[in-house]
């Protein structure tokens, strides 16, 4: 059985090979191989992956390779690995060297290095020069677990696990200066604060979140319009110690980051709050007595808080939401969503730039699977939950995104009194009078309102009013509760528009053939047509031709002169011509005739002179070539010859 020091070295040896950097796994491996170094690492590595030499004639055997120089390389005699323990003295194939991870702390920085095994301490302390501009000189690399190392270690010599923590020490150095203090700043102040305040009376919580550049002056603020407690009787437990000025910013108040939890109370009068504050002032629980008095003060002459705090408000505002009586709904729309961002910051909803109509279009007459949701978001600047419900829920990175995904946001200010009864004239129109009728009874405080409108084959439905008195949570379950019901309509509608253009695919399929069918049969028939009609005009040319040819044919015969007798005072020529066919044409001629006169008789009987030549045999020679108007008797066709028709080429 090995000693716990081998125990640890095979331990080492093991987690190096195999890579395996959970101690209680390799332990437990180790154990199931009885502390056997090879047969733990052929159990984990198949044969195929490792490298080990055999005993078959100096074969190479796959199996894990490891440094023999080490002790612990090897294994105990027990082993009942098909493979020979590997001994100093066996050949063994260089493994792959590996990869270690170093993440190197400092100050307030953290490097991440990484290194092959086979490097030094000093290669790692030359990359942190290049990284920190800290001299290697002047540096001491910290946190190895064999103690202090030299710069020409080399790493697989330490048996490091594959990822590993360091830290940086340079006592030559002097601290940092001020100016990281500074910066340190600057980044908090670009933070969000996540502040989970609870009201006490109602054990209700709110999730609300600050820049770390807002003052505690406007955390109590909005909380007065959450809860309708004045800041002058908030009574607060949870701020730092060094948050004693509501003029301060959050990234100096002491916070914790990113989520701080507070309490916020009414006080039971304005007495007790100054006794207390009096007698308490080092305490944790801070009441304000900040420039919020202005506020609460203006209680005690008859005037609501609230109308103070809204006026005040009011008179902060550069210019109105939405102009009154704009005449173009986009160009409302966009002073909207400008207005909204120079308020609220740039993360917000995608605020459609069009008619109401034009947004119906978008959202709900499109293919079923391209629809959404529309969420009108009705402004009204007159509302205390207006600024909260804007800054804290609408421009959730949650909501916003959400929303930008699912739905179609469009917006409108309900300010003015033109632009509120506007939007009731639309609102009549499109969701009928009863929904009209429920936003015209809404009173000031419940704004704003979100309507969540899903649009149907006949009419438009308002799923959902939200009024602006809700959480980010609140809000976004409700927004997921109406995607759920639209997401059902919406499968319905996509099945049914399948089928229908299914049907419909289905019918132009067949009306497409249908008129290739007709198109095909109108083809061939005014095929057919032509066809014919070139027939009938090549049999009406031939008939014609023939007709021609006949009476030529009847001319020349009706002029050719009687044929004389064999026994004649004059000459006479009997000529024999042998036509195409075989057949023989005789007749007597006057030797005295003109060879003309030879030519119209072979014609009169079928055979014109333009397409058929007369030849004779000996010799041989054309005679349609000859001169016409010689007799034939000077031409030699005297006192009888055979001739044979050849037609023309």
């Amino acid at each position: 059985m090995a000693s716990n020091m081998d125990r640890e070295m095979i331990l080492a040896d093991f987690q190096a090979c195999t890579g395996i950097e959970n101690i209680d796994e390799a332990i437990t491996l180790l154990e199931q191989n009885n502390w056997d170094l090879v047969a733990a690492i052929n159990g984990v590595i198949p044969q195929e992956n490792g490298i080990l030499q055999s005993d078959y004639g100096g074969e190479t055997i796959p199996g894990p390779a490891f440094d023999p120089s080490h002790p612990a390389s090897a294994p105990a005699p027990s082993s009942s690995s098909a493979f020979r323990p590997v001994m100093p003295s066996r050949q063994i194939v260089e493994r792959q060297p590996r990869m270690l991870d170093f993440r190197v702390e400092y100050r307030d920085r953290n490097v991440d290095v990484v290194l092959e095994d086979s490097c030094t301490v000093g290669e790692i302390k030359q990359i942190l020069e290049n990284e920190l501009q800290i001299p290697v000189s002047k540096m001491l690399l910290k946190g190895w677990k064999t103690g202090d190392v030299e710069d020409s270690t080399v790493l697989k010599s330490l048996h490091l696990p594959k990822n590993n923590s360091l830290y940086v020490l340079t006592p030559d150095l002097p601290p940092p200066s001020s100016s990281s203090h500074a910066g340190a700043l600057q980044e908090s102040l670009n933070q969000n604060f996540m502040l989970i305040i609870t009201h006490r009376e109602v054990q209700r919580e709110y999730n609300l979140n600050f820049s770390g550049s807002s003052t505690i002056q406007e955390v109590k603020r909005n909380v007065y319009d959450l809860t309708s407690i004045p800041v002058r009787h908030q009574l607060w437990e949870g701020w730092p110690t060094s948050a004693t000025d509501d003029s301060m910013c959050l990234a100096e108040s002491g916070l914790s980051y990113p989520c701080h939890r507070l309490t916020v109370g009414r006080r039971s009068s304005p007495l007790q709050t100054r006794e207390q504050s009096e007698e308490q002032s080092t305490d944790v629980h801070m009441v304000s007595d900040s420039d919020g008095d202005d506020f609460e003060d203006a209680s005690e002459f008859g005037v609501d808080d609230g109308e103070v705090f809204g006026m005040a408000s009011s008179a902060l505002r550069k210019s109105p939401m939405m102009p009154e009586n704009a005449e173009n709904e986009g160009d409302a729309l966009l002073q909207f969503t400008a207005e909204f961002s120079s308020r609220y910051g740039d993360c917000h909803p995608v605020f459609f730039i069009g008619s109401l109509e034009a947004a119906f279009q978008e959202a709900f007459y499109v293919k079923a699977r391209d629809r959404k949701l529309l969420a009108i978001y009705l402004h009204h600047d007159e509302s205390v939950l207006t600024n909260v419900f804007c800054s804290q829920m609408l421009c959730a990175e949650s909501i916003v995104s959400y929303l930008s995904q699912n739905f179609i946001t469009w917006a409108w200010d309900l300010t003015k009194d033109a632009n509120r009864a506007r939007f009731l004239t639309m609102c009549n129109r499109h969701f009928g009078s009863v929904v009209a009728q429920t936003i015209r009874t809404q009173k000031t405080d419940q704004f704003p309102l979100f309507l969540i409108i899903m649009g149907k084959r006949s009419s438009n439905e308002v799923l959902n009013v939200i009024q602006g008195n809700t959480t980010v949570d609140e809000l976004m379950m409700r927004l997921m509760a109406a995607m759920e019901i639209f997401t059902a309509q919406q499968q319905e509608d996509i099945k049914d528009e399948d089928e229908r253009e299914a049907r419909e695919n289905v019918k132009r399929e067949q009306d497409e053939a249908y008129r290739l069918s007709l198109e095909a049969d109108r083809a061939k028939r005014e095929a057919h047509e032509r066809e014919m009609a070139e027939q009938f005009r090549l049999e009406q040319i031939r008939r014609e031709q023939e007709e021609e040819r006949e009476a030529i044919r009847l001319s020349l015969e009706q002029a050719l002169p009687p044929e004389p007798k064999e026994e004649n005072a004059e000459p006479v020529s009997k000529l024999r011509i042998r036509t195409p066919s075989g057949e023989f044409l005789e007749r007597r001629f006057l030797a005295s005739n003109k060879l003309q006169i030879v030519f119209d008789f072979v014609a009169s009987k079928g055979f014109p002179w333009d397409e058929f030549k007369l030849l004779s045999t000996f010799p041989r020679r054309d005679v349609t070539q000859l001169d016409p108007n010689k007799s034939l008797l000077e031409v030699k066709l005297f006192p009888q010859e055979t001739l044979f028709l050849e037609a023309k080429e």
